[in-house]
């Protein structure tokens, strides 16, 4: 679903600003008229595939394309036109003639691509073209697929590099506004069309086409915060062996040990802001945002403890869950309870608390749920046209990440965001992590917004502010002890609903702060180094219902890369706004 809307945002912008060219200036009306009819028509040719879209009907679906691709042609064959070229040497018009003519090629491709990827995909559209017992021939199809998509992605790399090219400025403002949209959107599907090329091309292998696979599978609890999203309440081990799939020892966060010594290296770095223990205890494995290094952790952890070697391990959290429970459908437990797409991640982030004292009855009943959507997850890759919007949804929100032991495979996800990789290139970023001091579950009802301000790129560095607002928002009453407690510090007296939060902001490769506020008054922060990153770090004490504001003031270098700013998967979302001011800031 979110690769059609995508699809018709980019469709929108290529062709919503025809209806505005001026012909003017010695332009001929002959010509203007006709590349505006054509990209009309090709525009309600895409309109049209939006409508049947949903009908998974390859025939419709191939006629309303082949209409839009041939109308955007003859729009680029007019716009090729002789006359037109003199036009786009005019004073006054020419700007405007050479980027309607961009408009026009980035339409024809555009469409030609769309063209190539619906015959690539129809065997996802018609779900009947893959039964349950017949999962091979679906990993056989993403393996065709996986060129086609890379393909496809590459030519639009090319569309957005012509189209860049073109003015920006061409005294009409609805169609330089078009061109940046155009742009924008060109950019997200060649991305979307990328990730589906790596998964296209990385999943029959890791899904055991070529001999057995297995991965160690976390399910984290968010509402313990830590750096890749949540606590590891459980975990299993999910084995693929051509085609056949199924999530084997679910076990609770208790039966995997502490290790006498840590299991792997990640570096001094590492070791300077996390500690030895952190590379030897599950549930302070994955402070780092980096989820390449918990993932290694938590397969050394176990592969110590069963004398087993594991090929990889990912990860996802009770909102993946529910994302997944769409498809799936609703699920009974044994004890005729039924799990769905909107109880689950309250049921195991909120409500199991309340119900039950006994934390082993506790893990016991969320093992049972996590089963159950296991046991119900094959059935779901009979219908893949829907599974795989899902799973493209939960890579943008990084509610799955997956890390290979084979370095090929791991080259490419980590170019991925279902790689949970902490990027080492420069640019503008800013990137919030909090990871729970407290011991207690009380994250589930964090807020959190992060507002990033850039000034313009003037000597080489430009001026930033990122403000991060944190709100307890643990509702009224009581809540159970284990939700509350304070395992920092036991012995202390707590007001019930306190928490204690290590906040951390990472700044972009390069920068530097001049200065931190906290709730408006000079604060003191740490300051450490995690893959080329400045990190500024502070434990926060949160009172039932309060909010805080962190501020820092922060150098970077010149940059004319888009801003980056991750978000950590927590229960809530997180509210993001960005104002660049692009002055002097060269792409």
């Amino acid at each position: 679903m979110a690769s059609r809307r995508r699809r018709r945002a980019v469709v929108t912008g290529l062709l919503a600003p025809v209806a505005v060219v001026i012909l003017a200036g010695g332009w001929s009306a002959h010509l203007g008229l006709g590349v505006r009819d054509h990209l009309e028509a090709a525009k309600s040719a895409l309109l049209r595939l939006r409508a049947v879209a949903d009908t998974r009907d390859p025939a419709l679906m191939g006629r309303a394309i082949a209409d839009a691709r041939w109308h955007a042609a003859e729009a680029r064959r007019l716009t090729a036109d002789p006359c037109w070229s003199m036009m786009t040497r005019v004073p006054l018009v020419g700007e405007g003639a050479t980027t309607v003519r961009g408009l026009a090629e980035s339409a024809a491709e555009l469409t030609d691509v769309l063209a190539a990827v619906q015959r690539a995909a129809a065997v996802f559209v018609t779900a009947e073209s893959h039964s349950l017992g017949n999962v091979p021939r679906l990993l056989a199809d993403l393996d065709a697929a996986a060129p086609v998509l890379e393909d496809a992605a590459g030519r639009l790399a090319r569309v957005s590099s012509r189209l860049a090219a073109t003015p920006a400025g061409t005294g009409v403002d609805l169609l330089d506004q078009a061109r940046g949209t155009a742009l924008q959107e060109v950019d997200r599907l060649r991305g979307w069309l990328g990730n589906a090329a790596t998964a296209a091309a990385l999943l029959p292998p890791m899904l055991g086409r070529d001999g057995p696979r297995r991965y160690f599978l976390a399910f984290q609890t968010n509402a313990e915060a830590r750096g890749t999203g949540g606590l590891v309440g459980a975990f299993g081990i999910l084995e693929a062996d051509r085609g056949k799939i199924g999530i084997r020892r679910l076990s609770s966060n208790a039966d995997l040990g502490m290790s006498p010594a840590p299991v792997v290296d990640h570096g001094p770095a590492f070791r300077a802001r996390y500690g030895p223990s952190a590379a030897k205890l599950l549930s302070i494995s994955n402070l780092s945002p980096h989820f390449p290094y918990a993932a290694a952790t938590w397969a050394g952890l176990w592969e110590r403890q069963n004398h087993r070697r594991l090929d990889g391990a990912l990860a996802t959290d009770p909102v993946g869950l529910s994302y997944l429970l769409e498809v799936i459908g609703p699920i009974a437990l044994r004890g005729g309870e039924t799990v769905t797409a909107e109880n689950v991640v309250d049921l195991t982030e909120r409500a199991a608390y309340a119900r039950y004292d006994d934390p082993m009855a506790r893990k016991r009943f969320l093992i049972e749920v996590a089963g159950a959507v296991s046991e119900a997850l094959p059935a779901s890759f009979a219908e893949p046209s829907r599974l795989l919007p899902v799973l493209f949804r939960m890579v943008d929100e990084r509610r799955i990440q997956v890390w290979s032991r084979r370095k090929a495979e791991q080259s490419r996800l980590s170019a991925t965001a279902v790689g949970g990789v902490l990027p080492e290139r420069p640019g503008p970023f800013a990137g919030l992590v909090v990871n729970n001091s407290a011991g207690g579950k009380l994250d589930y009802y964090l807020e959190r917004s992060l507002d990033y301000e850039l000034g313009p790129c003037m000597g080489g560095t430009r001026s930033a502010t990122v403000r991060i607002r944190l709100t307890n928002d643990v509702p009224r009453g009581s809540l159970p002890g284990y939700v509350t407690d304070r395992l920092d510090s036991p012995r202390r007296s707590h007001r019930p609903g306190s928490n204690l939060l290590w906040v951390s902001l990472y700044a972009g490769v390069g920068a530097r702060m001049s200065e931190a506020r906290l709730d408006g008054e000079e604060a003191s922060v740490i300051r450490e180094d995690e893959r080329s990153h400045p990190v500024y770090s502070t434990l926060l004490e949160f009172a039932p219902r309060q909010s805080r504001t962190l501020e820092f003031d922060l150098t970077e270098r010149s940059s004319g890369e888009s801003p980056l700013v991750p978000v950590q998967p927590l229960v809530r979302p997180q509210q993001t706004r960005i104002v660049e001011n692009t002055v002097g800031c060269a792409p």
